[in-house]
């Protein structure tokens, strides 16, 4: 089915749903199988509210659903400035989808900075809700505008709804006690029970979760669910809107599923490795944008023995955790690339003492303070070389919000197995973007108790206690809890004595204990399962490989090329260092290569360098995520030479 948007949608076969509600007007009810929207408006109108209870109703409701939320570094810019716009994109189905759109079918802009921003997004013929409160001469002189485009004729390009917004949320809460300004601030909620009774949202959740958060401030609680109501009747009485429109529910495997961003999927993934390896869960941790909610998120479940410390800076952070990981913990830190460059003398002591600890580095634009609120991928060559001497760690990266679950228990998987930091890779379109999961059974999930095997007897033929000597599969050593008769040994950053872990300044004795922690993390490969490559047809020549949250626009790219009739087959790596064993032979098969990636080509470098394959680089960082089809165009324009070139070949009787 072709997706449809609410400029083209014509009305559902069979008897549309109708109402009388506005002098005996006839309202249809109009079945989309797909819609992308955006709401944006100042930092302060709670655009990120908005559609977080817009995109919990809508996943209750069944629809498959990606976010995309977007916001200033600011934590208050001046408001009504274009420095100072917040947005929330919304994309939601009734079919299984794999990114947040690439461009909205509906913008809803609550001021002339938020239109400004936005409006080269919208597509012509697009639906655009204007707050026409918010387009006085003021707010239109900070933005730019000469005149007001509601009234210049300069939006006639799009079907243009202006609704007085604050106006009509006063108006809704004059009875309320609340002051104007106190009530304006409500006018969030009235557009969400608009855009409620647009879609068919359910509406009970959203009154619930209002009761629940202001259960302290119940004449605050009131007015929202009052400004909710509001919106969500005007809806059905003017004749502004004669439309609403339906997206039925996707098709799912049975099960228990909820609304998940990626920063509390890692944070439940975290928890559920500490219950699988009956260890305690330590986070030592400073506040760092966009990793933070990962520090909030566990600090709420002291209740599965997770212990969450915000330390004073990042050295603390992770010294704290590897200390925890020495005394027989799960060890954790969190932060994002300048918290990386900070860890790094300490990622190294991890390394050298051959200790457990998960690493997550949730990316962010860079360099230096960069671009805190938007994404990019720009940390991958940090976590495999940003490190003074050999010190390999190993490398993983989640490709979707949910996926961050079940990459946070292969990372504590690896830690604990092999007696080694573990640098996790998430980004800030995973972290702060949602989606449905399902959530699993506990039993199911992978038990980790195996990895856990804590030294408590002597290990060497004279009765004495060899911390460095490993376990002839993992090459992992012991791990000795301090404390534990006869099990004391030396720790620190200096070299080991092979066996015994004495200071150790022989250069034989650093060759070989150089090669054996590398030989160790390269003996990971050995542990992970065959690479997935998606080729339906099989006889694609033209490959994408990518990793991390490049996954959603991939995929999406990959099946409008695959719509069109063409084959590509698509690679997505989970482990970064070490690579699987068998991607060389899989990416030999190909004619071309492609590599899409968040920054300027650095997973492509190192295939080249590993594989020898000429991989074709495609990157941008705009902090923001692929558009799908950016990238089907990228590989329209691959399949199309790659083909030309072998019927030019086949023309002059084949190439040798």
């Amino acid at each position: 089915m072709t997706a449809s948007t609410p400029t083209s949608a014509t009305p559902a076969t069979g008897p549309a749903a109708t109402g009388s509600a506005s002098g005996g007007l006839v309202k249809s009810v109009v079945e989309l199988d797909r819609v992308v929207i955006r709401l944006a408006g100042d930092s302060g109108d709670g655009m990120q509210l908005t559609g977080n209870r817009f995109t919990s109703e809508t996943a209750s409701f069944g629809n498959d659903v990606s976010t995309l939320p977007n916001f200033p570094a600011e934590i208050r810019a001046p408001t009504g400035t274009l420095p100072g716009v917040s947005s929330f994109q919304l994309h939601f189905a009734d079919h299984d989808i794999m990114t947040p759109g690439d461009a909205p079918d509906v913008l809803v802009a609550m001021n002339p900075a938020a239109l400004k921003a936005n409006l080269t997004d919208l597509p012509g013929g697009g639906l655009l809700i204007l707050d026409s409160d918010e387009f006085t001469p003021r707010n239109l002189a900070k933005v730019g505008y000469a005149t007001n485009p509601i009234e210049d004729g300069s939006l006639e390009g799009w079907q243009t709804v202006s609704v007085p917004l604050t106006s009509m949320t006063t108006d809704a809460l004059k009875e309320s006690g609340l002051g104007k300004k106190e009530a304006e601030r409500s006018k969030n909620m009235f557009t969400l029970g608009l855009l409620s009774w647009m879609y068919h949202r359910p509406t009970e959740g959203t009154i619930r979760f209002l009761e629940r958060t202001f259960r302290r401030k119940p004449e605050i609680a009131a007015a929202n669910i009052a400004a909710f109501r509001a919106g969500y009747n005007y809806g059905e009485t003017t004749e502004a809107f004669a439309v609403s429109y339906e997206i039925k529910p996707a098709p799912m495997a049975p099960g228990r599923y909820r609304n998940i961003s990626g920063n509390q999927a890692l944070a439940l993934g975290l928890i559920a490795a500490g219950q699988r390896s009956k260890l305690p869960v330590f986070l030592g941790a400073y506040p760092i944008t966009p990793a933070s909610d990962i520090l909030h998120e566990l600090s709420k479940h002291k209740s599965f023995d997770v212990r969450t410390f915000q330390a004073e800076d990042e050295i603390a952070g992770i010294g704290a955790a590897l200390g925890a990981s020495f005394g027989g913990a799960l060890g954790i830190t969190t932060t994002s690339g300048p918290g990386v460059a900070l860890k790094a003398e300490t990622i190294g002591l991890a390394v050298m003492t051959e200790l457990p600890l998960v690493i997550v580095d949730v990316q962010r634009g860079g360099p230096s303070t960069g671009l805190p609120t938007k994404t990019e991928q720009s940390d991958l060559l940090q976590a495999m070389f940003g490190r003074n001497g050999e010190a390999p760690v190993p490398v993983i990266a989640p490709r979707s919000p949910s996926d961050c679950f079940d990459a946070a228990i292969e990372a504590a998987r690896i830690a604990l197995t092999y007696r080694t930091p573990v640098i996790l890779l998430s980004d800030g379109y995973l972290a702060n973007g949602a989606e449905p999961w399902a959530i699993p059974a506990a039993d199911d999930l992978p038990d980790l108790t195996g990895a856990v095997d804590f030294a408590t007897e002597p290990n060497g033929a004279d009765g004495e206690f060899l911390p460095y000597l490993r376990d002839e599969q993992t090459l992992a050593r012991p791990w000795a809890i301090p404390g534990t008769a006869g099990m004391q040994h030396r720790i620190g950053g200096l070299e080991k004595a092979d066996r015994t872990g004495n200071i150790s300044y022989d250069p034989a004795n650093h060759d070989f204990m150089t090669r054996t922690r590398q030989a160790k993390i390269d003996g990971i490969a050995h542990s992970l399962a065959p690479t997935e490559v998606d080729d339906p047809d099989g006889d694609a020549r033209v490959a994408v490989i990518g990793w991390g949250s490049t996954y959603g626009p991939i995929g999406a790219a990959c099946r409008r090329i695959r719509r069109s009739g063409r084959s590509v087959a698509q690679v997505h790596l989970r482990h970064l260092n070490p690579m699987p064993g068998d991607l060389g032979d899989i990416l030999a098969r190909y004619d071309r290569v492609i590599c899409p990636e968040m920054n300027l080509g650095q997973l492509a470098m190192l295939l080249r360098a590993r594989y020898l394959i000429d991989i074709e680089s495609h990157t941008q960082v705009r902090g923001l995520p692929f558009r799908a089809a950016e990238l089907a165009a990228v590989m329209q324009d691959a399949i199309d030479s790659t083909h030309g070139a072998a019927l030019g070949a086949d023309a002059t009787g084949g190439a040798e």
